[in-house]
């Protein structure tokens, strides 16, 4: 029988669970501190407002510290996390920003805001680019903005997306290609083309 590797991260993960199920504050601290930047970043993404994305943050880790007897070992610890981030963010959107949940992006007059999180640009040009991203990147629907963010900010792939947004792998690569296309459409009709 072919040895199966393991995971260092997993095993980590698993121990740091367990001791923080022994009632270790310490523990449960260190799962903050690891995974709070990637929490915090998904749920900005999904909702494109700094203040709402630290108090949905927050809101994630009691929630994870309250269930965390329900998290399946066999899983990675940031899928777990991510799910309940997104899960909380969707539940707070529906009831705070409606809005942000219709199939057709904005209305005319609304204008998203801008993550004070993002890096610095060092051009005009960039600057300019940076927050037509921001724009098409807030037209999406949020589990459109998680899907990407989750790919592309988390390298995470396709099935470990389905499995924090509650999809099969499939619907997670549709939704990844379909924002993908509309972030290149409205990136079109804000004037930009890529470069070759």
């Amino acid at each position: 029988m072919p040895d199966i590797p393991i995971d260092p991260e997993a095993v980590a993960e698993a121990r740091l669970v367990s001791e923080a199920l022994g009632g270790s504050q310490a523990a449960f601290e260190q799962i903050v501190r690891r995974y709070q930047r990637p929490v915090l970043s998904l749920i900005a993404r999904m909702t494109g407002d700094l203040a709402l994305a630290e108090d949905l943050a927050q809101e994630t880790f009691v929630k994870a510290f309250r269930h965390l007897k329900r998290f399946d070992p066999g899983r990675r610890l940031s899928s777990w996390l991510f799910r309940i981030a997104h899960n909380t963010t969707l539940d707070t959107l529906r009831k705070v920003r409606p809005e942000l949940l219709e199939l057709d992006g904005l209305r005319d007059g609304d204008s998203p805001r801008e993550l004070t999180a993002a890096p610095a640009p060092d051009t005009v040009e960039q600057a300019a680019l940076g927050a037509a991203l921001t724009q098409a990147l807030q037209s999406l629907r949020p589990v459109h903005r998680a899907a990407i963010a989750l790919r592309y900010d988390e390298d995470l792939p396709f099935d470990e997306i389905g499995h924090i947004l509650g999809v099969p792998e499939v619907t997670a690569r549709t939704y990844v290609h379909r924002a993908r296309k509309e972030l290149a459409r409205s990136l079109a009709l804000a004037g930009w083309t890529p470069s070759r």
